[in-house]
C-alpha cells in the first residue's frame, strides 16, 4: 500500500523532516546530517542502514511515497531499501550498473572495505537484495529531478538535478563532512569504499559545473554556496 499524505501546508515545521527547497525534504537523524535520507516529490532518495527502517517509516507515515531511489547500492544507502519497498508495496530504482549489486546476495559492500568493517557492515548495515524495478539512465526523470550517471564511487551511482532551481542531490561523489570522522566540510569518499577515484573526481568535476544553489548529501549538511563548491573540486587531482 503507498503512504498517502495527510498535510497541506509545505511550510508548516515537520518534527520529522525540514524542507530545503520546494518538494525537497531532508529526513531527520541523528547525529544530524551523518546519513541522509530523502522524500522528493513522492519519492524516497535513499534508505540508509539495516538499522534506520523503522525511523525512517515513522517519518514518511502520511506521506504519498509512490517509488525508492538510490543513488547507489552501498550498506549506508540501501540497508532499509528492502523492507521498505515490501511494507509499502513500492517499486525499487537504481543506476544501471548498480543493479547486480542490489539483486545478488553479498555484492553491496566495497570490495575495498577493511575486512573489520565489511563484517560490521554486513550485520548491522547491509539490507537484504531486492528487484529492482526500473534502472535508471542518464537523462531519465525521477520527481521533476535528471538523473545523471556520476560513476566512480559505485560504477551505476546516480545524482538527481532540477535545473529549474538547481537543486542537486549529490548522493556520495562528495561529502560535506569527513565520511570516517564527521568533522563537517567537503570531501570526496574515502578511496577503500570507492572502486574509481579518478573517475568519482571527474563525477564531482561535472556536478561542480552545474553551479547548484542548493547541493545536498549523502553526508553532510546541505550546502547553499556554488563557488564553495566549485574551488573544492577545482584543487582535487586529475
Amino acid at each position: 500500500m503507498q503512504q498517502i499524505a495527510t498535510w497541506e501546508n509545505p511550510e508548516r515545521e515537520d518534527p520529522n523532516m525540514k524542507q530545503l527547497a520546494e518538494d525537497v525534504y531532508l529526513l531527520k537523524g541523528w547525529p544530524p546530517n551523518a546519513i541522509n535520507v530523502y522524500l522528493v516529490g513522492d519519492v524516497l532518495i535513499d534508505a540508509a542502514t539495516r538499522q534506520g527502517e523503522k525511523r525512517i517509516m515513522r517519518q514518511i507515515a502520511g506521506k504519498t511515497v509512490t517509488a525508492h531511489a538510490l543513488t547507489h547500492v552501498h550498506p549506508d544507502h540501501q540497508g532499509a531499501s528492502h523492507a521498505i519497498c515490501e511494507k509499502l508495496g513500492i517499486p525499487l530504482w537504481c543506476g544501471q550498473d548498480d543493479v547486480p549489486a542490489m539483486e545478488i546476495p553479498g555484492a553491496v559492500a566495497a570490495p575495498g572495505v577493511p575486512w573489520l568493517i565489511a563484517r560490521y557492515q554486513e550485520r548491522f548495515w547491509i539490507g537484504p537484495p531486492h528487484p529492482v524495478a526500473r534502472a535508471l539512465h542518464e537523462g531519465d526523470e525521477v520527481a521533476g529531478f535528471r538523473v545523471l550517471e556520476t560513476p566512480g564511487h559505485t560504477r551505476g551511482h546516480v545524482s538527481f538535478w532540477r535545473e529549474s532551481d538547481r537543486v542537486l542531490i549529490v548522493g556520495d561523489v562528495l561529502g560535506n563532512m569527513n565520511f570516517i570522522t564527521g568533522v563537517p566540510g567537503l570531501h570526496t569518499p574515502p578511496d577503500m569504499a570507492t572502486p574509481d577515484p579518478a573517475r568519482n573526481r571527474e563525477s564531482a568535476r561535472r556536478l561542480a559545473a552545474l553551479q547548484p544553489t542548493l547541493a545536498c548529501f549523502g553526508h553532510g549538511a546541505p550546502l547553499r554556496d556554488p563557488d564553495k563548491l566549485a574551488k573544492f573540486v577545482a584543487q582535487l587531482p586529475a
